[in-house]
């Protein structure tokens, strides 16, 4: 695995004011409010904000106040690239929350939770571009 976060997703309480709040620091989106999320290009990665329950719902873990709303993404290339990092992390000594599979969103991805209990999502999404050196784009 590359020594690089191409996502951060903070979970939130309520998608409208959290987005308000980030485009009043001056943020932009894309993102249509029908998609239930919102992705911000911030550099050579991305910020996205969904809800709370479904971020922890969809990282494994479960959330009782302690858990800090927050996933870290690895993206990738290829499906074949996602099964691969998630078996790399497992022989690190991580869990693995979800394995490999294809997703609601187009993509495919997994989850792994390192040993201090931080999920990691490890995705392909078909759509985003993925530079040689690792930095991701929205299209």
């Amino acid at each position: 695995m590359e020594q690089r976060i191409s996502l951060v997703t903070l979970g939130v309480a309520d998608l409208g004011r959290a987005r308000a709040f980030y485009e009043a620091l001056g943020w932009s989106s894309a993102s249509t409010s029908e998609e239930g999320v919102v992705f911000f290009q911030t550099g050579g990665m991305i910020v996205a904000l969904w809800d709370r329950g479904s971020l922890a719902e969809d990282s494994m873990v479960t959330d009782d106040g302690g858990w800090g709303g927050v996933t870290l993404a690895h993206n990738v290339g290829s499906p074949a690239a996602v099964d691969a990092v998630l078996t790399e992390a497992g022989a690190a000594g991580a869990a693995i929350g979800r394995p490999g599979a294809e997703t609601f969103w187009g993509g495919y991805s997994g989850v792994f939770i390192d040993p201090d209990g931080h999920p990691w999502e490890v995705a392909h999404n078909p759509g985003w571009v993925i530079d040689e050196d690792g930095s991701i784009r929205l299209p």
